[in-house]
């Protein structure tokens, strides 16, 4: 392994499971099972952000992943009022309206000499979630006491469908898939 490759997407589908497919499906991700690790980066890899990501072995293989995924569904609408966001008020109800959350998935990565992270954030707001992957990032660098100055971060986001599921993914795979068998 000496690329990992950083690949979003956005998918709509009737279920929670299908829009997962089909964000997976953009990012060209939806052929492997995916093994989910932590966010250390290892010292000898390089990080790319793609578009999609390349073919990176057969189908069916496993796939080492970090993720950053986010599903919202027909029922995840956001009462303003409970809520306490601000919204127009309906005349005749005196309840504020709903609103269908947005989907933001977003992960980023900090590299240096020697190993790096990744931090992965999900939510509704794009700069709320970029904000906290960059305090994550200070956060862990801080931790391990690792000097870390090349930053970088893929957030993906979607408005949510009425009456569908949407799920936003941004996917940090690790080099070339492997057989699971």
């Amino acid at each position: 392994m000496n690329t990992i490759h950083v690949a979003g997407g956005v998918g709509v589908a009737d279920t929670a499971m299908a829009s997962y497919d089909a964000a997976l499906a953009d990012a060209n991700l939806h052929n492997y099972n995916l093994v989910a690790v932590s966010s250390v980066v290892p010292a000898e890899a390089t990080v790319e952000a793609v578009e999609a990501a390349p073919d990176l072995g057969p189908a069916g293989n496993q796939l080492t992943v970090v993720e950053a995924r986010r599903t919202v569904g027909p029922d995840d609408a956001v009462d303003f009022r409970e809520g306490g966001r601000a919204g127009a008020e309906d005349a005749e109800s005196k309840r504020a309206p709903r609103r269908r959350p947005d989907v933001a998935a977003g992960l980023g990565w900090a590299t240096g000499p020697g190993p790096g992270l990744f931090y992965e954030v999900t939510g509704e707001d794009p700069d709320d979630v970029r904000e906290r992957i960059e305090a994550g990032l200070d956060a862990g660098s801080d931790l391990r006491d690792w000097e870390l100055p090349d930053r970088e971060v893929h957030v993906e986001t979607a408005a949510a469908t009425p009456d569908r599921f949407t799920t936003a993914v941004v996917i940090a795979a690790y080099g070339e898939s492997e057989p699971i068998l």
